[in-house]
């Protein structure tokens, strides 16, 4: 294991950089789950420790329309950017993934094998802050999706109205924007980045399940 990586968790793979960005990405990939649509607290991969931090609880009744979490291994900084119009910088955080499934999933800390089929252009004070989607495998009802238009407009246009509004408190105005919807052709291109950027900040050692 590299000095770079000594600052993370030998015992309990670290879910950013210990765990696989998954088997053949950009196409398919592992997602960390760290919220549900059950859950009214928000919380957040600690980057320290890896472990579930309560970030806030929401304060209004908004709840992600679908498991969300991140992609292990990414990042994203200046490639992700670069494909954000009106970006200013990427946000430094994994790449955020919503999870589209009909069965109820109501724990965190799981990791789900998902294809990417599109994504959220989300803009937060200046920072790409992309929302990929992606479809749980052998899903009964989703799992043969292979690209957005596949998706009912309905629960696209969910996850936009909650990305667009979870922020929000009353009496302040947002910093969030929506900029739109991409398929799964950008939506690959935009993990990709993300890997390359991860790459750049962190090195590309090779996965190693067994951190040996």
């Amino acid at each position: 294991m590299s000095d770079r990586h000594e600052k993370w968790f030998r015992f309990r793979p670290h879910p950013w950089h210990g765990l696989s960005t998954g088997e053949d990405p950009p196409g398919d990939v592992d997602a960390y789950i760290e919220l549900t649509p059950f859950d009214v607290i928000k919380y957040e991969a600690d980057k320290k420790t890896g472990y579930l931090r309560v970030d806030r609880p929401q304060r209004t009744s908004a709840t992600p329309p679908t498991p969300y979490g991140f992609v292990p291994r990414t990042w994203c900084g200046s490639r992700v950017a670069a494909l954000s119009p009106t970006s200013l910088r990427g946000d430094l955080d994994p790449l955020d993934i919503c999870v589209l499934t009909e069965r109820p999933v109501d724990r965190t800390e799981i990791i789900l094998q998902a294809r990417v089929v599109g994504g959220i252009c989300m803009i937060d004070d200046g920072e790409a802050d992309d929302k990929i989607i992606a479809v749980m495998h052998r899903d009964a009802v989703y799992g043969n999706a292979t690209d957005i238009g596949e998706i009912p407009a309905a629960l696209i246009d969910r996850l936009q109205h909650y990305f667009s509004t979870y922020k929000l408190l009353p009496g302040s105005s947002s910093s969030v924007m929506v900029a739109g919807v991409y398929g799964r052709d950008h939506a690959m291109k935009v993990v990709e980045a993300s890997i390359a950027d991860y790459q750049e900040e962190y090195g590309s050692d090779s996965f190693d399940p067994d951190g040996s």
